[in-house]
């Protein structure tokens, strides 16, 4: 399942570009949006398939993913920062007030995140590198003491406070347990099983909102935590049980990239890793061996995110022609390949739906955030009516399993999920009768920021896909799809 390979290989684009004529209430007219009729127990829906958006797109809880400090705000892709968080910038000593502190900390740090739809991983760590000096225990431990009764019961109310405070908190992705090492990468020294169960039970205890990420997928072994690989592509990490194959394994026998991210980041600073994943961020990206190697591993590991490849230089066009490629294999893309409509709906009447959607990408998504049909006004696109569609998972719309290198796709393909359902329609001042575009949206249910988007073309700002016209309570005027002139490019705000 996961062999080395160094063909140059790019994943295929598929565009698909939709021309079909047809006829409305006596109006012909040609638009890349194709719309139909359907008939049998659809008769009377309209059909949409929308063509899909060519390029990558910046979307929530996946991609490049820097470290805080760097101005990610410039950066095109980014929705994701790590945090490293030094144990002793929460609490000095005991007697602190320990949530208190995280909470303020947290404040100060990310406030600058704020409308920038970016999301923090954070990792508390004690310990940076071999450096005298670089170590940051609070001050009433002994430096270097991992084991002691007195360090276990501090370990355990640190993760506590750390559950009160982030496992609510819409301002974090998931969190990298850390801690333990150098860097909080679980070696120098690695926790051992008493550690490992102690760490595992409390984080699992701690977090029930957040998924929980460790260093090693061979260690915590009984518990259900994703993965951070922090040399990920490395010439001697990628076949290692320890890491790469490791990562490989745990997602064969337990799945566990269908509940839990995977991620981490590139390194390029120790070993072999000129070989792989390349000299540094340009190196992999442009490369077209490095970056076919690099897609192959975010392909069969059902990688979300990885940084330190995140600071590679935007200005050079052959290294952001590789980004988008990359970008394109992180994490999900969810392409709505049909959608269907009522095209009339008398007042306080019902508006029924189909979609048929594919996760073309390599992970799930991991949250519980809401589809939503939405009405919005034909000429200002503004908002009049929304609520959200039942009975809808999205972190069930998973990708394929099984990558073939050879052939770039995956051997078990990605499923297409179907929704079928009636929504009613709110009479009275609600949604006065008239026409209006009708519109999918997946917004984040915690904060105003930015929303997922689908893999089409149609786009309105706001986060909104239109789909069609819909005469509510009126007689239509024979129009029920949209010119593609349209619609706003999702990456273009």
């Amino acid at each position: 399942m996961y062999q080395k390979s160094w063909l140059n290989r790019t994943p295929p684009m598929f565009i698909k570009i939709i021309h079909r004529a047809f006829q409305l209430i006596g109006t012909f007219a040609t638009v890349f949006l194709t719309a139909v009729l359907s008939h049998g127990s659809d008769a009377g829906l309209v059909v949409v398939y929308p063509e899909e958006y060519p390029s990558a797109l910046r979307n929530p809880l996946k991609g490049f993913r820097p470290d805080m400090g760097r101005n990610i705000s410039r950066s095109r892709f980014v929705t994701l920062a790590r945090h490293y968080i030094k144990w002793n910038d929460l609490e000095q000593k005991q007697t602190d007030d320990l949530v208190a502190n995280i909470r303020a900390y947290s404040d100060g740090k990310w406030a600058k995140l704020r409308g920038t739809g970016v999301k923090v991983i954070p990792r508390v760590y004690l310990d940076w590198d071999r450096e005298i000096g670089n170590e940051y225990w609070p001050s009433d431990l002994e430096s270097g003491d991992y084991s002691s009764p007195k360090f276990k019961r501090r370990l355990l109310r640190l993760i506590e406070a750390l559950g009160q405070c982030w496992d609510s908190d819409p301002r974090v992705a998931w969190v990298q347990m850390g801690i333990i090492g150098f860097w909080g990468e679980h070696h120098n020294p690695h926790p051992d099983l008493e550690m490992q169960k102690l760490l595992g039970t409390a984080f699992e205890k701690a977090f029930h909102n957040k998924q929980v990420l460790v260093r090693h997928p061979n260690e915590f072994e009984e518990f259900e935590f994703g993965v951070y690989w922090d040399s990920w592509a490395h010439q001697e990490q990628t076949f290692r049980q320890m890491h790469g194959a490791g990562i490989d394994r745990l997602n064969a026998t337990k799945g566990r990239w269908m509940t839990h991210p995977i991620e981490g980041e590139a390194a390029y600073n120790w070993g072999n890793y000129k070989v792989q994943p390349g000299d540094d961020p340009n190196d992999t990206l442009s490369d077209p061996e490095h970056r076919a190697f690099f897609i192959d591993t975010i392909r069969n590991l059902h990688c979300s995110a990885l940084g330190w490849i995140a600071n590679y230089d935007q200005a050079k066009p052959a290294v952001q022609a590789g980004a988008e490629a990359v970008q394109k294999a992180f994490g999900y893309r969810f392409v709505l390949e049909e959608f269907s409509f009522s095209p009339v709906v008398r007042t306080l009447g019902d508006l029924r739906i189909k979609l048929r959607v594919k996760n073309t990408g390599s992970a799930p998504f991991y949250q519980d955030w809401p589809v939503r049909l939405n009405l919005l006004d034909p000429l200002s696109h503004r908002l009049v009516w929304s609520q959200e569609i039942e009975n809808v998972d999205i972190r069930t719309w998973l990708p394929g399993d099984d990558w073939n290198e050879k052939v770039g796709r995956y051997r078990v393909p990605a499923k297409t999920y179907s929704i079928d359902t009636t929504v009613s329609l709110p009479g009275d001042f609600k949604v006065p009768a008239g026409e209006y575009v009708v519109a999918l949206s997946i917004p984040d249910p915690d904060l105003e920021e930015l929303g997922l988007r689908l893999a089409i073309q149609n786009y309105f700002e706001g986060d909104f896909h239109p789909l069609g016209i819909v005469a509510y309570g009126v007689n239509p005027t024979g129009r029920f799809t949209l010119p593609p002139e349209s619609f706003a490019d999702p990456m273009g705000e």
